[in-house]
């Protein structure tokens, strides 16, 4: 299929078709990605395994019957339609019970990250006035003594009537009737953070699930059949939303791992699992570059679809992976608060372009614009924005923040804080963040064009792209470089990684300034945070 056709053929009336319940009526996320596929007692919807190699099969069927159970566990619990309740654990079917029985109340659900300390956990759980936490006893023990408004259910430990977690939700009905919400009452508080400031609160509506289907249908290309893995964290947007529950809502089979990346082990499962549809980060993806086409010669594998998202891809992973898995990565672009707006779209013969975020998501309404907020000529960079006013708008304002949710939205548009160009062939190029950009000599320099310069010298593991204040010309590039361990920093190296972006880019667009480090800043969903590398640049001056 052409993206064209694709364009041409979509309609929100058909996609609100594969539904179940009509959304003018009622929508509830746990119905449609659970109790709607639950009649057929054979039908898989996740094969759990833990790093041990312990292994778990779950039906539709037995998810829905546990999920109701939870259900009515929390509302023996005092947890009402609009309550908010948080899960902290990693990739636990407890959690993924929790989530669902959250949205049967009518509740709203709070995505906690395990590697949160006790600040950042104490925060969200007294921002959003959680009435529960569901956790275990290595995660609760970092709020041990904090006040914090949230009853606590361990899942490896005994809840307040002296009962483990499954005797205690054993001990409820299997049988429970899901709140029908409305389309646009809440279900999720999504914490973002900015490069300044508390985390925000991004309130989002059940709506959320109509919106994402063009993205995981057409862009990750999920489809009937599929063996679907995605490796992002549930305590993220990504890992919640499109590689758990969006896929579970068309009644396909995914895998949950639970245990931390490594090349070797993603190969096996993803053989093992006979996985056809596979979802990570760049981070993960540059790793398992980094392992080279021998780890990748030793394995069989079955997927048919890669999809990246996170932050930016960079156009020599997408080589290797064309080269040595013979099927690009196709790499996509979102945010909090609008879901997946940019992509590649693995069910197209689009061309990939590596590098690139690649073509408007269907059914959406997105621009390009400068300071001003009028759109800028095709080629120059804008800050991407997206129309407020379009039908698969979900997200509800920052929670208990009017303040913060005006200063993002401006008339009938979102201002993203990212900026792109689009090319002669209508392809988005991600430039950077509006305050990451670079302005050297006149010219406005997007970091990740250099970074992604960088990385394809073989010495170079990781790169990080920031300006410098410059009396002659406002700001100069320096480049942050994490080298591969067969490459020892030098000053010779310093110049040819220079010389290396000057003659591949232009002369503007060469750092003149290389520093080597053994690490760089990221934030726990790993993106690189290049505000704290121009903070760390203006205390060492």
């Amino acid at each position: 299929m052409k993206y064209q056709e694709l364009v041409e053929n979509f309609s929100w009336e058909k996609v609100v078709e594969t539904f179940d319940w009509n959304y003018n009526e009622k929508f509830n996320l746990a119905h449609e990605c659970c109790d709607r596929w639950a009649d057929d007692p054979s039908r898989i919807a996740i094969k759990w395994e833990d790093e041990l190699g312990n292994k778990d099969t779950w039906t539709y069927q037995r998810m829905k019957e546990q999920s109701n159970r939870m259900a009515n566990a929390l509302r023996s619990l005092g947890v009402n339609k609009g309550d908010r309740v948080a899960g902290l654990l990693g990739k636990d079917m407890e959690l993924i019970i929790t989530v669902l029985a959250t949205w049967k109340i009518g509740a709203v659900y709070v995505p906690l990250f395990t590697a949160f300390g006790p600040e950042a956990i104490t925060y969200r759980l007294k921002d959003a006035g959680c009435k529960i936490l569901v956790t275990n006893e290595e995660q609760a023990n970092k709020i041990a003594g904090l006040d914090v408004p949230s009853e606590i259910i361990l899942t490896d430990g005994l809840s307040s009537n002296g009962l483990a977690f499954w005797d205690f939700i054993q001990s409820f009905s299997p049988d429970h009737e899901t709140e029908p919400t409305d389309v646009m009452d809440p279900c999720v508080i999504q914490y973002t953070s900015g490069s300044t400031g508390m985390p925000k609160g991004a309130l989002w509506a059940h709506k959320l699930l109509i919106s994402s289907y063009p993205y995981v249908r057409y862009a990750i290309g999920v489809e009937p059949g599929d063996q679907f893995f995605g490796g992002a964290d549930l305590g993220w947007a990504f890992g919640l939303v499109n590689c758990t529950f969006v896929p579970l809502s068309f009644g396909t089979t995914i895998l949950v791992y639970k245990g931390p990346f490594k090349v070797e082990k993603t190969y096996q499962l993803l053989e093992e699992y006979e996985i056809t549809n596979f979802a990570y980060a760049p981070t993960a993806y540059r790793m398992m570059m980094a392992s080279g086409p021998e780890l990748v010669k030793q394995h069989t594998f079955q997927v048919k679809k890669f999809s990246s998202a996170g932050e930016p891809l960079n156009a020599e992973v997408v080589r290797f992976f064309k080269e040595n898995f013979g099927r690009e990565i196709y790499d996509h672009y979102g945010a909090t608060e609008t879901g997946m707006i940019v992509n590649n779209f693995n069910v197209t013969d689009m061309e990939v372009k590596p590098g690139s975020m690649g073509l408007p998501t269907p059914g959406y309404n997105i621009a390009l614009v400068n300071d001003e907020g009028n759109p800028v000529v095709k080629g120059d960079a804008g800050q991407i924005v997206i129309d407020t006013t379009a039908f698969p708008y979900f997200f509800l304002g920052y929670w208990q923040d009017p303040k913060k949710t005006a200063e993002k939205i401006q008339g009938n548009w979102f201002y993203s804080g990212d900026l792109a160009l689009e090319d002669e062939d209508g392809y988005f190029w991600f430039q950077g963040r509006s305050d990451d950009i670079i302005s050297s000599a006149g010219y406005r320099i997007g970091p990740f064009e250099v970074e992604s310069c960088l990385i394809e010298h073989p010495a170079v593991a990781e790169a990080a792209v920031v300006g410098k204040p410059d009396a002659a010309k406002g700001e100069i590039v320096k480049a942050y470089v994490v080298l591969n361990p067969s490459y020892p920093s030098s000053d010779e190296l310093e110049k040819e990684l220079s010389t290396f972006v000057k003659s591949k880019l232009s002369k503007h667009q060469y750092p003149r300034e290389v520093e080597f480090v053994e690490s760089l800043p990221k934030t726990q969903s790993g993106k690189i945070q290049r505000f704290l590398l121009r903070k760390s640049m203006q205390v060492s001056e």
